[in-house]
């Protein structure tokens, strides 16, 4: 199981670097996102990116394709004699290989090769090889065989295959017919070459053995006078002086140009030179390293003494040099502590939000503005930014525990963390909080916070680290119940191995972020049905409570209605009581007056009758029909022939002028 899935891990990182090298995307992370897209399809994915002409991209470059790629962009020429069957000259063969960007093109088909079919991008290799104080560099396709690589040196170093050893393989001695890719080699790989028949020259007989030390380990022991500090770093012999110049530089503070050395012996004249070239002794060697003064001038090494009095003439800094890589062969020794002007963070402050300013502040003096953007604030409001938001915003949470007294943090830090493929990637799927142990005070600060919000097993952790495996990169990954701590990244690793426990701690942040999605999805969905319902119900109770209050109030209305009615009933039976009492009494029939007698239709189809005196008032016929309900506002008396309205004569008249007499039927009509 764990070869499959070695051999799985080989094959994607083939598949990765054939990809970038073909399509020119430098972003390790935007790489990959494509790759999976396309489920690590090397040619869908590079279709995607790259369309051809014909809409796919399909298999087998030419022969004159392979070769160009072989030897690279500088060789293209070389390539193309070798398609029309000329071999190139060796020494277009071994020159040194091309940049990161140019070996890019050599993979990426161009439109002259659109045409073409590939299958399987070849992965090629840069082999570096050294005999004699001669150094070759040369760029092959793994496919390649080891006999391949004799033939080259052989018109190179002049030295016949027969008589060739090819030492520095990590497996062993390997035969000529081996392929390079059965011998699983990294992207860069250093060898040397042993001819053990053929006798040095008198300037190369000091250094025959020269290749045997290349893989040796040098233990120096470096005093830092300033300081009064002692650094034991180890060294593989095939480091030269200024690489290590460069990285006491990185612990002292001190630039390469204004270093001091004391301890170096006569031979290493040149910065240039490896270690094993040099003449220090071995195991173990002593030099000590101070400021230069201005005024100082260089003193003659003491009577009786090889070693001698260097001052460095190089005019790089360390930031202006080439970037030296760390290995997981080397190792750097302990007990060894640097001396820094400014500390990451100052001891005992009161808010960690000021604190986090500090230290990005002097993070980015010492090593750049490009390097992954700090939380600033607390750990609680750190871990709260990235756990408990919605569950398609949430991040994990990377702890950078930095240790000046380190050795590993400088190149873990300019290396490293400013890498810009770790750079975007932290960016884009993680929270990152930093905070420097430097001082037992703020190691303590931070445990207490660590055993408040992720428990004391993961502050018991950080305890039993030594200061020399700082700095660390812990990865916390929340859950429903509690915080997990994925994994715990020491300082001595590579970028690549850093990106790898990235994505790997991604993977499965990943896998736990979308059931935690699924989960609050159905929450939500539940709620929100909840919500219609508990909606539903309030709406409906609305209804009914308007319901109600219209009822009542129909019914008030009505009440009203009838309370008016019943007043309007009350005070017209009041009127005509009123108006009753007031008529005259009804003449008899024995009335010697004239006497007129009347016959009134009512609306309803009943008739009223009375007499009358012939000298009453028309008002007073006015008020016995208003007192028989019909009130002389509301309706009109009206004779029938020939038709006249009464009511519009003057109520101060007589019925015997108004022709009433002796005898009349009147109908009682309402106004309009």
């Amino acid at each position: 199981m764990a070869s499959d899935s070695g051999d799985s891990n080989l094959d994607r990182e083939m598949i990765l670097a054939d990809f970038q090298a073909c399509t020119g995307i430098d972003n390790i992370a935007e790489a990959i996102t494509l790759l999976e897209l396309n489920n690590w399809d090397l040619v869908a994915a590079i279709n995607g990116v790259i369309p051809q002409e014909n809409g796919i991209l399909q298999s087998n470059f030419s022969s004159d394709a392979n070769q160009a790629s072989m030897y690279g962009p500088h060789n293209q020429s070389d390539a193309a004699d070798i398609a029309e069957g000329e071999v190139p000259s060796q020494s277009s063969l071994s020159s040194s290989p091309p940049s990161v960007s140019s070996s890019a093109s050599t993979f990426c088909p161009s439109a002259s090769f659109s045409r073409h079919i590939v299958e399987r991008l070849p992965r090629m290799l840069n082999i570096r090889v050294e005999y004699r104080q001669r150094t070759v560099e040369l760029v092959l396709e793994e496919g390649s065989t080891v006999g391949e690589i004799k033939q080259i040196l052989e018109a190179e170093f002049g030295v016949p295959v027969s008589k060739m050893q090819l030492k520095g393989w990590k497996s062993g001695d390997v035969s000529d017919s081996a392929v390079l890719r059965s011998l699983h080699l990294p992207r860069n790989i250093s060898l040397y070459v042993l001819t053990p028949d053929i006798a040095p020259t008198a300037s190369t007989s000091k250094n025959s053995a020269l290749p045997d030390s290349l893989n040796q380990n040098f233990l120096l022991v470096i005093n830092h006078q300033e300081a009064q500090k002692d650094y034991n770093l180890n060294f593989p012999g095939s480091r030269t002086i200024q690489e290590v110049k460069r990285n006491v530089s990185d612990l002292t503070n001190i630039p390469v140009r204004h270093q001091q050395w004391e301890g170096w012996p006569a031979s290493a004249s040149d910065d240039s030179m490896t270690l094993a070239a040099s003449g220090i002794n071995y195991p173990c060697h002593h030099l000590t390293v101070c400021r230069k003064s201005s005024t100082a001038n260089a003193q003659e090494p003491a009577e009786g003494c090889s070693d001698v009095h260097m001052i460095s003439d190089s005019e790089e800094d360390f930031e202006d040099a080439p970037e030296f890589s760390v290995d997981d062969s080397e190792m750097f020794g302990t007990g060894s502590t640097s001396c820094r002007k400014t500390l990451m963070m100052p001891e005992n402050s009161e808010n960690e939000g000021d604190a986090l300013l500090h230290f990005t502040a002097e993070f980015s003096s010492r090593y750049g503005e490009n390097h992954p953007m700090f939380f600033i604030g607390s750990l609680e409001a750190a871990s709260q930014e990235s756990f408990y938001g919605k569950a398609r915003e949430r991040k994990l949470l990377a702890i950078y525990l930095h240790h000046d007294e380190s050795v590993l943090s400088n190149v873990f830090c300019s290396q490293m963390m400013c890498a810009d493929s770790i750079v975007s990637y932290l960016s884009q799927n993680f929270i990152t909080w930093a905070w420097d142990v430097t001082k037992e005070a703020n190691k303590a600060r931070l445990l207490t916070m660590c055993t408040r919000h992720f428990g004391s097993v993961v502050a018991q952790t950080i305890r039993t680290y030594k200061t020399d495996q700082f700095p660390l990169l812990l990865i916390v990954m929340g859950k429903r119940t509690s915080n997990e701590v994925l994994n715990v990244i020491q300082g001595n690793t590579t970028v690549d191995e850093l990106m790898m426990r990235l994505m790997g701690a991604m993977e499965i942040f990943t896998a736990q972020q979308q059931e935690d999605i699924k989960d609050e999805d159905e929450r939500e969905a539940r709620e929100m049905v909840k919500r219609e319902q508990d909606e539903a119900y309030r709406l409906s109770l609305e209804a009914d409570r308007k319901k109600r209050e219209a009822q009542e109030r129909e019914e008030a209305e009505q009440v009203r209605l009838e309370q008016m009615r019943k007043e309007q009933e009350e005070e017209k039976q009041a009127i005509r009581l009123s108006l009753e009492q007031t008529l005259p009494p009804e003449p008899g029939d024995e009335s010697l007056e004239q006497i007129s007698k009347l016959r009134i239709r009512t609306p309803s189809g009943e008739f009223l009758e009375r007499r009358f005196l012939g000298s009453c008032k028309l008002q007073v016929l006015f008020d016995f029909v208003a007192s028989k309900g019909y009130p002389f506002e509301e309706f009109k008396l009206l004779t029938t022939f020939p038709r006249r309205n009464i009511t519009q004569l003057d109520p101060s008249s007589t019925l015997l002028e108004a022709k009433l007499f002796p005898q009349e039927t009147l109908f009682l009509e309402a106004k309009e």
